[in-house]
């Protein structure tokens, strides 16, 4: 369905909150503006938007609140749309109780063991809210603030600018860092996210973005009958902190060998330590392209009940597959379904956990001078 003004206005007054658009004929199709609405405000009464986006088949809707994807909507192999990402219908939930629902992650996506890092001889104390670690940029991550968003149309894509400041010692890092996240909608449907940060001081990056996928759709259950297949023979064990180890293994004879397409649970209650540590699977894989100068295809999810499929491009180093491990039947999603243990999973373009303490991973540290970019591409098909 079209969205348009009259839509916005009726499904705002449902539910109590005010719709505006950004001049203009007020559409979210066909390379024309998206559509803002007012989701919510926060206890200090700062006002969360929500921007909806529609182009080549995909529904996005975007929050202001730690851009996150609140829902994204593809069509199966009859073109019956369904929200595909988890996530909650309210901002109080986003704010008390998300596990990273759809969130963009800052300044350091994944773990830092103890919070510490040295850089230039001199030592950091991060925020840790992991048990000793520093997980996902600290207590007050990306994932955590408002972010200034824009909306924008170029030829035939549609989409969003997304900009947030960190200002020099926030969370323990140094250096202001001014990120920059594009999210694209083109006419094909894709949806592509392009990152950017610069800093005054050399500091640590590593953003990603931290949707949780059921290609079946929100809330309908497992998705351990998801097949998967990931193009890397090696992956970082961790240990019982979920820290990587330093050792880059190979993954062959192990329940992390993604090289051919299986399915998500195949073997995912084997007796392997490394399942046991992760509570299912929360690991790095180390891409066989490592890094490069364009996105490349590295993973294809698929649905076989209802045929939508998921393919991953990226110029990241590393790919962190997440099973939905710690979803403990808690949380109510947008549909008013419980999220229980493997009700989804995520597939976090990104460098590896922990690279600022690990010489032998690929470098995470950026300077003044120089700019941090990344993109991802997540293709659908059914």
């Amino acid at each position: 369905m079209e969205l348009n003004r009259r839509t916005v206005i009726a499904g705002a007054a449902a539910a109590g909150i005010a719709a505006t658009t950004l001049g203009g004929t007020a559409h979210a199709t066909g390379g024309r503006k998206p559509v803002k609405e007012l989701f919510g405000k926060l206890a200090d009464g700062t006002k969360v938007y929500r921007w909806s986006l529609e182009n080549g088949g995909t529904r996005l809707k975007v929050l202001s609140w730690g851009g996150v994807v609140q829902s994204l909507e593809i069509p199966d192999r009859h073109g019956r749309h369904k929200n595909v990402s988890l996530g909650f219908d309210n901002i109080e939930d986003y704010v008390a109780k998300t596990p990273y629902f759809g969130a963009l992650i800052g300044r350091y996506g994944n773990r830092i063991a103890k919070g510490q890092f040295t850089l230039d001889g001199k030592s950091y104390q991060l925020s840790v809210n992991d048990g000793v670690n520093s997980l996902h940029g600290g207590t007050q991550g990306f994932d955590k603030h408002v972010w200034d968003v824009e909306g924008f149309t170029s030829g035939s894509d549609v989409g969003l600018v997304l900009h947030y400041t960190s200002v020099d010692g926030e969370m323990g890092y140094p250096g202001t860092l001014k990120a920059k996240v594009t999210y694209t909608l083109t006419r094909h449907g894709d949806w592509r996210i392009d990152y950017a940060a610069t800093t005054d001081k050399a500091t640590v990056v590593n953003l990603t973005s931290h949707v949780y996928w059921n290609l079946a759709g929100e809330g309908s259950g497992s998705i351990y009958d998801h097949e998967l297949k990931i193009a890397a023979s090696r992956y970082t064990p961790v240990d019982s902190g979920l820290i990587p180890t330093g050792e880059l293994a190979k993954v062959a004879g192990t329940p992390f060998d993604f090289r051919r397409t299986k399915t998500v649970g195949a073997d995912i209650r084997v007796a392997d330590q490394q399942l046991l540590y992760g509570k299912g699977i929360d690991h790095n894989w180390v891409l066989d392209k490592g890094i490069t100068a364009k996105p490349e295809h590295v993973a294809t999810l698929r649905d076989p009940s209802s045929g939508r499929t998921l393919k991953i491009a990226t110029d990241q180093p590393g790919l962190q597959f997440y099973s939905g491990n710690f979803l403990d039947g808690t949380l109510v999603g947008t549909g008013g379904h419980i999220y229980r243990q493997g009700d989804a999973l995520c597939l976090e373009t990104q460098h590896f956990p922990d690279s600022p303490n690990q010489p032998k991973f690929p470098s995470t540290v950026l300077r003044p001078g120089t700019t941090y970019r990344s993109t991802t591409v997540h293709s659908f098909s059914a």
